[in-house]
């Protein structure tokens, strides 16, 4: 059955009437003063709709322009109007614009300093003077609202106490926001500031070491590493550059002989220890001016350049320990450097002779295996050293061979001591301390020879190198292993020396020409990733066990080799022992022979006589 909609549209005229009736209407003629009562016209249209057709789409369609309104022209409203002829509008396609030119001053910025000194002292009371003090502290004692007024002041601080005891002020609430998942924008890296050498002849930036405060600073040594290749003109000044003012440097470090490498002090960032070229160690204290506090002297110092200075973990924060290519290690207490408190000869046969011993060219030391330490030598090889063994000999625990050249850069992974990087020759490797004979892995053999190397300390799967080329690499083997995942072209001539910030946003490249450039790399490079430690985790156990089992499989060829040229060694001892000597063989071999011979003439002979008898 289909059901049918009626729909009813009512037209009517407004009814004006007292009576409300839309049949009635004031406006009706009137008769004789009468009004006649006229119906209003009700119009009513009513259309029908089947009810399966409520809710359909609407379906439209083309068809022909009908006319709804047609006003014919009116003669009479031609008086309202000026007539224009001929009338002219122009018209532009583009957009209009105007050019200014605007030249800003240039900013002069000038370092200046403060010196907070002790307040709270009447003028008449000098704080130095002990006396004075403790004179005017029994007068403040003896004051009848001294009493009231340490006690209300010890309630607001016990109230503040319990406070902090009740609440952690230091709490992290939005964690998680930190460890951001992989985003999609590209790995790039963006130059912020480029700190030229200011000398006329240029040096080489050989170190780099941030202030441990914060990356307001940057401490650069400059060297020329070149065999007897110092020019007479050729400064000595290194520099402590401020990172918002690369026109001019903050303060210059004055040594005897030009600086290889430079360390500030973590505990302490006023004081900066150094190694020279000339084999003296030195340290300065930023707040006694540019000359050296104390020099190690020359009979106790190295014999070459200094190329790797460290400071040591301990309660005073005056310990170090440099290393050199004249095979030598040296511990020094910076508060009193005449001589070194230990020494230690890096000879691979353990005898401690010094013309045997492995020049150092790089040094590692974890602050969380206080005993332990590492040294990258020029021979190719990575020497693991305790210094808390008895005799020198048990100091050289084991050896790492893998490069063909002198390792520039050893750094253990920040997250993963176990695990170290080591940047020599045309590639970088990372090692594992359970496998000797071989690295776990390692980048492609490069054109350029790489300089230097450093692993991210914000993300355990990211390493930075640097090349001769001028390119810096940026390495994530969780999302590449063939190819560096940023490769940037920092600068024309070679980079020397690279250094990452802490927080790992900033990290800065020292060039041949002694250039320092300051670059900012993209977040996704410098943010801890999701499950980053856990991946990382994961293939450093996989390749560490690929490489035992390799390890294994090589050992059992080399026995079975060994064992097969032993075996046949015995063989040839047989053989030789049942052989006869030359002599003994030629007499043999001629008493046969005449043997032979004879049988062969006893044999014609016979011959001869069977003949003769016939005839």
């Amino acid at each position: 059955m289909t059901t049918w909609l009626a729909t009813q549209v009512w037209a009517s005229m407004k009814c004006n009437s007292p009576v409300q009736s839309s049949l009635w209407s004031t406006d009706s003629p009137s008769v004789g003063g009468h009004t006649l009562p006229t119906l209003t016209m009700e119009i009513v249209h009513v259309y029908t709709k089947k009810r399966n057709e409520f809710g359909r789409q609407c379906n439209f369609s083309d068809r022909p322009a009908e006319l709804h309104v047609d006003i014919l022209p009116d003669p009479s409203l031609a008086s309202n109007f000026i007539e224009r002829d001929p009338c002219d509008i122009p018209i532009q396609c583009t957009q209009e614009m105007s050019e200014h030119e605007v030249n800003t001053e240039r900013f002069e910025s000038d370092t200046r300093g403060i010196n907070h000194v002790e307040g709270g002292w009447p003028k008449d009371v000098n704080p130095q003077e002990m006396e004075q003090t403790i004179r005017f502290r029994k007068k403040v004692e003896k004051d009848e609202h001294y009493f009231s007024t340490i006690m209300q002041l010890g309630s607001n601080m016990e109230h503040c106490i319990k406070q902090n005891n009740a609440i952690n002020i230091y709490q992290e609430y939005f964690e998680e926001e930190e460890v951001v998942e992989e985003s999609e924008e590209q790995p790039s890296a963006k130059t912020i500031n480029v700190f030229r050498d200011p000398n006329e002849i240029k040096r080489t930036a050989t170190c780099l070491s941030w202030h441990p405060d914060g990356s307001c600073k940057l401490a650069v040594a400059y060297s020329s590493l070149g065999f007897q290749n110092i020019s007479p003109d050729m400064s000595y000044d290194s520099y402590i550059w401020d990172i918002e003012n690369p026109n001019k440097p903050e303060m210059t470090l004055k040594p005897v002989s030009l600086l290889v490498c430079l360390e500030y002090n973590p505990k302490d960032s006023h004081i900066l220890v150094g190694g020279s070229y000339n084999g003296q160690i030195a340290y300065w204290d930023t707040r006694k001016g540019s000359q050296p506090v104390e020099m190690s002297t020359i009979e106790h110092s190295h014999r070459d350049p200094v190329y790797k200075v460290i400071w040591l973990q301990s309660k005073t924060g005056t310990d170090t320990f440099s290393a050199s290519t004249d095979g030598q290690v040296l511990w020094w207490d910076i508060r009193k450097m005449s001589e070194p408190t230990e020494r230690l000869v890096l000879d691979p046969n353990k005898k401690g002779n010094l013309d045997n011993a492995l020049g150092a060219i790089s040094l590692e030391f974890e602050t969380t295996m206080p005993t332990k330490f590492m040294v990258g030598t020029e021979q190719g090889l990575v020497v693991s050293c305790n210094r808390k063994a008895k005799t020198p000999a048990e100091k050289i625990v084991c050896t790492y061979s893998g490069h063909h050249g002198p390792i520039y850069a050893l750094q253990r992974n920040p997250f993963f001591p176990k695990n170290f990087l080591t940047v020599a020759d045309w590639t970088a490797r990372i090692w594992s301390e359970d496998i000797k004979e071989s690295s776990i892995m390692w980048t492609k053999y490069h054109m350029a020879y790489l300089s230097d190397g450093c692993w991210s300390p914000v993300r355990p799967s990211v390493f930075f190198t640097v090349k001769m080329d001028g390119t810096l690499d940026v390495w994530d083997f969780l999302f590449k292993q063939n190819d560096p995942t940023l490769s940037l072209k920092v600068c024309d001539e070679a980079l020397y020396s690279l250094r990452v910030q802490d927080n790992g946003r900033f990290l800065a490249c020292g060039s041949q020409l002694g250039t320092a450039t300051l670059l900012e790399i993209s977040p996704g490079l410098c943010t801890l990733q999701r499950n980053e430690k856990a991946l990382a985790t994961a293939m450093f156990e996989r390749e560490t066990k690929r490489e035992k089992i390799l390890e294994a499989r090589h050992r059992e060829m080399r026995l079975k080799e060994r064992s097969r040229s032993e075996q046949s060694k015995d063989e040839d001892t047989k053989e030789g022992d049942g052989e006869e000597s030359v002599e003994e063989l030629a007499t043999r071999t001629e008493a046969e022979f005449y043997e032979i011979v004879e049988a062969e003439l006893k044999k014609r002979a016979k011959e001869q006589e069977k003949k003769v008898r016939r005839d």
